[in-house]
């Protein structure tokens, strides 16, 4: 007979709380994923719940639609790339990265899964009016944080005439590259591009579009 002393301990359960964020975490992962290679057709609640290993009913304890699913798994994708973004600023803090450096960067994020998955609610929502409300304000958020973290990388000074059109132009190419991504490989043709880039950037922000640092 095995006494308490001798008996195994059992392990410590992992607390409901935990379980709940790390079951949403997956689900968040696996839409994105989805999305990005099924498309806005092939990505349904039952299909992300099953590539998350979860029930549907579990993932519907989550997000009860599948609009609701999808523009929080962007906005979840979003926030890590952003967050991913800025640690690496952080990591370089002792230098200032040179502007092709910046432009390299965003072009890994504007070629991400999480750029096609975005994409995908983006089409969607331009012919759905409840998912555009939903769609409408993340892109916003989305794209005023990029917007912000460029400006940062890039050292640049919005005080000065013509420099935020400069930078919004630049996350429009990054845009543009990333579509040109989509069907072939585009890597190749992106580098002349990026490095052509990061020139006319150079002069056009010049050291007096420049902030200290």
């Amino acid at each position: 007979m095995t006494t308490d002393a001798t008996a195994p301990r059992a392990l410590p359960r992992e607390p409901r709380q935990d379980r709940s964020r790390a079951t949403r975490r997956r689900l968040l992962e696996a839409a994105v994923d989805c999305l990005a290679s099924a498309g806005w057709a092939g990505t349904t609640v039952a299909v992300v719940a099953e590539r998350a290993g979860v029930s549907r009913g579990a993932a519907q304890h989550h997000f009860r639609t599948r609009e609701e699913l999808v523009t929080a798994a962007v906005e979840y994708g979003a926030d890590v790339r952003m967050t991913q973004m800025r640690e690496r600023l952080r990591a370089l803090a002792d230098r200032r990265l040179s502007t092709l450096e910046v432009l390299e960067l965003l072009g890994e994020m504007y070629t991400s899964p999480l750029f096609r998955a975005a994409l995908q609610l983006w089409v969607a929502a331009s012919s759905d009016e409840a998912l555009r409300a939903q769609a409408v304000p993340l892109e916003t958020r989305v794209g005023r944080e990029a917007h912000r973290l460029t400006v940062e990388a890039l050292g640049a000074d919005e005080s000065v005439p013509g420099v935020r059109e400069t930078v919004q132009a630049t996350l429009d190419l990054m845009r543009g590259l990333g579509l040109a991504d989509l069907l072939t490989d585009d890597s190749a043709r992106r580098s002349r591009l990026l490095r052509q880039w990061a020139v006319t950037l150079d002069l056009a922000l010049g050291e007096e579009c420049r902030s200290p640092g």
